[in-house]
């Protein structure tokens, strides 16, 4: 086949990144058989479900399907037969016991699929790996592979932001390409060529390069998130105040405002376990002490979750146990149902095990919590989670809890107090309201 001919996809792993990238290609013209083990989850995504909460998708996988150009299947070897491009898209959890990432799942794909490529393609690797992955899979596929050499691997990492992840596949701010060879590079323009179009950057590279921008990029953002949550707690010791410090330092346009938002710190299923991993990584490689940071701002964020139960003990006088308090959010971010490493139960659960009675509240991720948290109690809203509250904390900052008026909460607690542990309302006017208003960095 050309080189620029419009390749045939397959994505191998269809949870979040696999099926945002099998939907958004296929919405984009390309012909696309999303591949996985899992037979429950192939049903759902061929009947028109995704299996997770992100704005737009469920819209754009109706489209896909009813064009023709999107099926699922569990098989392998009919995917070799099918694909030109193969896009490995599976998960690299944090390994049990251990900061390492678990390559479990990205072994398996490659070794299930390369007994079947008995011609020239491309693999190419999305998932977020350690450095020194991609030159080891790519020995795997020659020694595997009916076609040897002639398989090629590529790396392509993701920057998908969950609740934006349609737009970040569709139009992303960049693309990075590591490859081995001018033909890789052909075979991956040819298969971003609508996004390209649209004068989307890209950085072609090496492959150890493409495996690290993805680690990279997760660590200048977790640093800049527990930077400004260390100087909150300077604020803290000195009566000062975090936001208004944000504030300044955001207009300096070297630093801007970006990620420079304090609170409880950051969760999900990347910063927290790709900077870990990273550190990792780089101590098996014998550069652990230029990435010792790292170690440091995990622990910051730690601390933020611990600091908010704090807070909460501090403006229920000294004590949980007994009292009746609010969780506003359990996912790690609005816009999303993802629960992985999540501030806000974490929270909601330390405050359990104090004695309080929690009841939790999130627009879209209270099926992941009661699966995960059977312990807690759950409400059907904000207010009805709110009612007879001694306190209201808000963990994750959507705009429902945002909008929700002062005196309307009000009218359903029994003590107004709250705890913003996002720095999503306005202080001045809650308190103006009547309300107790605490918040992590803020004076009095």
């Amino acid at each position: 086949m050309n080189a620029t001919e419009s390749p045939r996809l397959t994505v191998i792993g269809t949870g979040y990144l696999g099926a945002t990238h099998a939907i958004c290609m296929a919405v984009l013209g390309f012909e696309v058989v999303g591949v996985d083990v899992d037979q429950r989850k192939i049903e759902k995504l061929a009947s028109g479900e995704v299996p997770f909460f992100e704005p737009g998708l469920p819209e754009l996988l109706s489209k896909a399907l009813e064009s023709g150009r999107l099926r699922f299947t569990t098989s392998f070897e009919e995917a070799a037969k099918f694909g030109d491009v193969h896009f490995v898209c599976v998960g690299t959890p944090q390994r049990p016991g251990s900061d390492a990432a678990d390559l479990t799942y990205v072994d398996a794909a490659v070794r299930a699929l390369a007994p079947h490529l008995d011609r020239r393609v491309l693999v190419v690797g999305k998932s977020t790996v350690p450095v020194g992955t991609a030159a080891r899979l790519t020995g795997v596929l020659h020694e595997l592979a009916p076609a040897g050499e002639e398989v090629e691997l590529a790396w392509n990492p993701e920057f998908l932001r969950e609740g934006f992840a349609v737009d970040d596949t569709m139009r992303p701010d960049r693309l990075v390409f590591g490859v081995a060879s001018d033909w890789a590079d052909e075979r991956l323009r040819a298969a971003f060529k609508p996004v390209l179009d649209l004068g989307t950057p890209v950085v072609r590279t090496d492959l150890a390069t493409a495996e690290l921008v993805k680690v990279a990029a997760n660590s200048f953002l977790a640093t800049k998130i527990s930077y400004i949550n260390a100087m909150a707690e300077v604020c803290e010791a000195v009566g000062a105040d975090i936001k208004d410090l944000a504030d300044s330092l955001a207009l300096d346009d070297r630093i801007g405002g970006k990620f420079l938002k304090p609170g409880l710190g950051f969760g999900g299923g990347c910063l927290p376990k790709d900077i870990r991993a990273f550190a990792h990584r780089a101590e098996e490689i014998g550069v652990g002490q230029a990435v010792s940071f790292l170690r440091e701002v995990d622990d910051i964020n730690r601390r933020r979750r611990a600091r908010t139960v704090d807070l909460v003990r501090e403006l229920l006088g000294g004590q949980i146990s007994g009292k009746r308090i609010a969780a506003w959010g359990a996912a790690f971010k609005p816009n999303s149902d993802d629960i992985r490493d999540a501030p806000a139960l974490d929270v909601a659960r330390t405050m359990h095990g104090l004695g309080g009675h929690v009841r939790v509240f999130d627009p879209a991720a209270l099926d992941n919590a009661r699966r995960a948290y059977p312990e807690l109690r759950y409400g059907e809203s904000a207010l009805n989670a709110a009612e007879d509250a001694d306190v209201v904390v808000l963990l994750t900052e959507w705009s429902d809890f945002r909008e929700i008026e002062p005196d309307a909460l009000a009218q359903v607690v029994r003590h107004k107090r709250i705890v913003d542990g996002r720095h999503a309302l306005d202080a001045a006017r809650w308190r103006a309201a009547g309300w107790e208003y605490r918040a992590l960095g803020r004076s009095l």
